[in-house]
């Protein structure tokens, strides 16, 4: 059964930081092009990061250059986003994606607020 389980969120004071994680199972993560997204009520699905199979390769969206960074473990099939310098803008549920060729997964999400 294919598994994408996020945790790390929570709320954090603008300036301040978090360390999302997603435990992957059920296929081969190491082979997989991995994103995070995420989402506002009301407003469509962004990709945040993206990161190759490997590792070596990030790519980012404008408004977290330079303050947000992907990683990945392939020998522990674990994907991170380490968000630094956190605004209330950033404020959204924040989603792993998994894709292969026409195979994609998602996993269910996790709430990040940033406010004071």
């Amino acid at each position: 059964q294919v598994q994408l389980v996020e945790s790390g969120g929570g709320l954090v004071q603008p300036g301040g930081s978090l360390r999302l994680s997603c435990a992957a199972s059920g296929f081969t993560f190491g082979t997989y092009t991995m994103t995070w997204y995420r989402q506002v009520p009301g407003k469509e699905r962004e990709s945040v990061a993206t990161i190759t199979k490997t590792g070596g390769t990030a790519i980012y969206a404008n408004s977290v250059k330079g303050r947000f960074t992907i990683s990945r473990d392939n020998a522990k099939n674990t994907l991170y986003l380490q968000m630094n310098s956190l605004k209330p803008e950033d404020t959204a549920v924040y989603y792993c994606n998994a894709q292969s060729g026409f195979v994609e997964y998602w996993g269910q999400g996790t709430q990040v607020t940033v406010s004071s």
